[in-house]
Order: C-alpha cells, then structure tokens, then sequence
C-alpha cells in the first residue's frame, strides 16, 4: 500500500504544502540543500557549511537529506515530499563521514551526537523558531539512565509548545531512553506496508502509550548526488508523523500545540479504548485534521 495513503496523508497532502509560517526542525546530518527536489524551497541550515552540497560517500549528509526530502521535497518527485512550502530548519549534529564498502547512510550516524550535543541543538532550533522538531536518532540502547541537561531541553520545547516527534530507535528490544520516555515526545515505530510493526523497532509501554506507527519499510527519498536511497527503521518512520504535523499546524494556525498533539495522538488510538499495548496505533492524519476542524468548528 502507498505509504501516504496507509497514514492518512494524502488527502491532508492534497489540502495544503504546508506554509512558510511554520518552521519544521531537522536535528540530523546535514543537507544537501542545493538538491535538486530541495532547490526553491525554504530550507536553512542553522550552523551553515561552506558549501551546500555533500560529497557522494558523506553517509550521515545522506541520512539528513533522506529525512529532509520525505519533509520538504518537491511534490512529484521521488520522495513523499509531505510539507515542502514549510520551512525547514537545518540544525545538523553529526559530523561528515565517509561511507564504509557496503555501509548503509543510517549506520554509524544516529548515534554519533553526545547528548549534550543533541540538548543543544534542541534548545537551538526552538529557540529559532521551530514549532515541531525531527529526531529521527535515539540512543544507542534503550536505558533508564537521566540525563539532566537533555532533559531539561526536551523541557524547553514543552514549555514552548514545540512538538518533539523522535524514532523509537532500531535494536528490537523493550524499553526506552532518555528521549522517548520524555512526557511531551512522540515516540514513533517504522511499520510494514500493511501497518504490522517492523521486528526491529523498539517497543514499550511509554513507546505505546505515547507513541506512534509510521510506515518505515523500504521507504525511498532523497540521496546526495542526486540519487534516490531506501531506507528500512525508525528514522525513516518519524518524518511522516512530522510532516502531517506540520500540515495541521498550516491549516489550523489558531491551534494550540497541545490540541494538535492530542489530536495527531488520540486519533490514532479511536476505537481501542485505553492504551495497553508496548505498540503503539498507527497514523491517521486525516482523523486527525477532522478531529481538530470539529474543535475548531
């Protein structure tokens, strides 16, 4: 099944590109801003490089434009290209490196930001004027260690209304980290084509308490070099709950983040009562929008 329409996305897709006014940030590797699906469209890099392209082994520029052309790229081309006239906002974390002989873009590069690092950039990209972050990274394995100062940026967010969308992370196991466990973030799992959850995603009772499924199997988007890449997990998972987001917030701009939290959140979850399962419901955008246009109504 068609990805977009799995969660929902298409007819929300075919309301609006989403609008300049609402700044989606990307907290990954850097992006090939001079690509041509992302060329005309408002992408801008916090902590700008000296040259906007990326080299053609740079695994982790790769991992970030994958995720930035399921966001921002031109409608029609070959990623989902789901909120492409918001404004992206760039804030890389992991540092160029060179691929290994048949390494994948993902590998190597989720886990390369030291949690002081990754504090830092949230509490950047909020503070520039994000209203819904993308952390398609996790920690390294799941654990019940604190970690203040990144708390106490995920903190920040809240406090500013700024949705924290994050992949639950890619080892297969039960339990959560210092970023899914946060209260205010979504947690999101990568799903099969026919919404049944990847044995590879991490689960657990905050992950579907909270959380989200997206489709996260073979999806395809942008590469450096102008190539297509597909990507299997969680990182690939989180932009679609990011982009429909990102939608709500364009056609409901009078909307409080909360509501449209709740609302990407609870729709997912109508019909199954009470929460229960370590995994979570899947997207369903369109429910979504319908249930913030009845509150706005």
């Amino acid at each position: 099944m068609d990805p977009l329409a799995l969660v929902g996305l298409q007819p929300l897709m075919e309301r609006t590109p989403g609008r300049p006014g609402v700044a989606v940030g990307l907290i990954d590797g850097r992006v090939a801003r001079d690509h041509p699906d992302l060329r005309g469209h408002p992408v801008r890099e916090l902590h700008p490089a000296p040259r906007s392209g990326c080299g053609a082994d740079d695994r982790c520029c790769a991992h970030g434009t994958f995720v930035a052309g399921i966001l921002s790229a031109r409608r029609g081309s070959a990623a989902p290209g789901i909120c492409p006239h918001c404004t992206l906002l760039s804030r890389p974390v992991f540092p160029s490196r060179p691929a290994t002989s048949g390494s994948a873009p993902e590998k190597g590069c989720l886990s390369g930001a030291r949690a002081e690092e990754l504090a830092a950039a949230v509490v950047e990209t909020v503070d520039a004027g994000a209203r819904v972050l993308n952390l398609s990274l996790a920690q390294p394995e799941p654990s019940s260690t604190r970690h203040r100062v990144l708390e106490e940026a995920l903190d920040h967010a809240a406090n500013n209304g700024v949705i924290v969308v994050v992949a639950a992370g890619n080892q297969g196991t039960l339990g959560t980290s210092v970023i899914t466990r946060h209260p205010w973030t979504i947690p999101v799992i990568a799903c099969d084509g026919d919404g049944w959850p990847l044995s590879l995603s991490n689960l657990g009772a905050e992950i579907g308490r909270r959380g989200l499924s997206a489709p996260g199997k073979d999806v395809m988007s942008l590469g450096v070099a102008e190539r297509s890449l597909r990507i299997t997990g969680t990182s690939a998972a989180a932009p679609f709950v990011t982009g429909a987001i990102a939608l709500l917030l364009s056609q409901f701009p009078a909307a409080r983040p909360a509501a449209v939290r709740f609302a990407v959140t609870q729709s997912a979850a109508a019909g199954r009562g009470r929460r229960g399962s370590v995994a979570p419901p899947l997207l369903n955008a369109w429910a979504a929008y319908n249930a913030l246009r009845r509150e706005s109504g």
